[in-house]
């Protein structure tokens, strides 16, 4: 173990910013990489065609590696300014450690370059931006809303790496189910039509509430944006009269994120964007003896309970032919919602599908559920 640890060590500088564990000691795991960002790393552990995300202390980060590196890897490649680094871990357990000068020096980013990679820039006085009050009317970030900019900067961010393979001279039509009074739609149009240049794009927020559906359509009109438009409706019952690109949910409550998904799913949607709300429905359902532990303690088992629903629901959509990832959407300081759901259409394998399916049902039978989901797509499974 000092052996391993003296290498790591070595392998380890603080100009590392990227870090592969590989050759995998169990038959079914895949390689871990860790990549440096603003405040320590962000691991991603893929698991068939959906990825995980964790965000790390540099210390924590250290600490899983060493944990890990032996017991489930054999291999950890690391890049810095200079080298690039190898720990091996032999059969015998010795660690070796080599490094291997790199030609060229990566550009190290800097706080300039993380701005200007922001899709929101400064400077520009987005109309909705500036109604929510995160822009001034000469389009400067208001400092105390500098989270709530970062935040949608950030969805744009996960949206735009999935739209990278949409064709910019095709229109896009998309529908945002319960968009609330929100601004966030008003920018993912000004996003679709400003930024990313769409030659057409049109867009229908759905809210049950009134008052919200007027007052959202007057904002449209005010801003210009002549192909976005409010309706009253429930998800449960909504009918597209054309066909659907991108289906975008944040924070419908408990089943009703079920409905639009499978609304997205039924209408062969391209792209799923998901932030789910209060997940009461599992929580009901939970059962379990062999492990109780999960089910004991109310606050445990209500936790566990959202962890479930998230899971199963990115299970269906993956055994419903999608590639999906559970990504991080804000940290846990802005809300304790903090995941999001990113799906795309995918020629994914039939062995794929059944399999993410097969995971779904054993998890379903080891707790006693019946998820909504489940119900609403079970004649669109594998």
């Amino acid at each position: 173990m000092d052996e391993l640890r003296a290498a790591l060590a070595a392998a380890f500088t603080d100009t590392t910013y990227k870090i592969v564990l590989s050759a995998a000691l169990q038959k079914d795991a895949q390689k871990l990489t860790l990549v440096r960002k603003e405040h320590g790393f962000q691991a991603e552990r893929r698991v068939g065609a959906q990825a995980f995300h964790e965000n790390l202390t540099e210390e924590e980060a250290c600490v899983r590696i060493e944990q890990l590196m032996g017991a489930a890897y054999r291999q950890y490649n690391a890049w810095d300014d200079a080298y690039e680094h190898m720990v091996r871990v032999g059969k015998d357990g010795k660690a070796f450690h080599t490094k291997s000068r790199l030609e060229r020096a990566p550009k190290k980013e800097t706080a300039h370059d993380r701005e200007k990679s922001r899709f929101l820039k400064e400077g520009e006085p987005i109309g909705p931006l500036v109604e929510m009050g995160v822009f001034t009317p000469d389009g400067r970030i208001v400092k105390a809303m500098y989270d709530k900019y970062r935040q949608i900067d950030r969805f744009l961010e996960i949206v735009d790496d999935a739209l990278s393979a949409h064709d910019p001279q095709k229109p896009l039509t998309a529908v945002d189910f319960g968009c609330g009074k929100s601004y966030l739609t008003f920018v993912l149009y000004h996003y679709f039509t400003k930024i990313k240049g769409f030659p057409r794009v049109d867009m229908t927020g759905l809210d049950l509430k009134k008052d919200v559906i007027e007052n959202c359509n007057a904002a449209a009109k005010k801003f210009g944006y002549e192909n976005l438009r409010f309706q009253l409706g429930d998800i449960r019952g909504y009918e597209a009269d054309t066909p659907i690109d991108m289906v975008v949910s944040l924070h419908a409550c408990d089943t009703a994120t079920d409905y639009a998904l499978s609304n997205a799913v039924g209408w062969g949607a391209r792209y799923i964007f998901s932030v789910p709300c209060c997940q009461h429905e599992l929580n009901a359902q939970i059962r379990t003896e062999s492990l109780s532990l999960l089910t004991r303690y109310g606050i445990v088992k209500e936790r566990a309970a959202a962890l479930f629903t998230d899971a199963i629901r990115a299970g269906l959509l993956t055994a419903c032919g999608y590639k999906t990832q559970v990504l991080e959407f804000v940290d846990l300081s802005h809300t304790p919602k903090n995941l999001l759901l990113r799906a795309q259409k995918a020629n994914l394998p039939l062995e794929t599908r059944r399999a993410a399916l097969k995971e779904v049902e054993a998890l379903m039978e080891a707790f006693r559920l019946k998820p909504t989901l489940y119900a609403l797509l079970k004649e669109r499974l594998p």
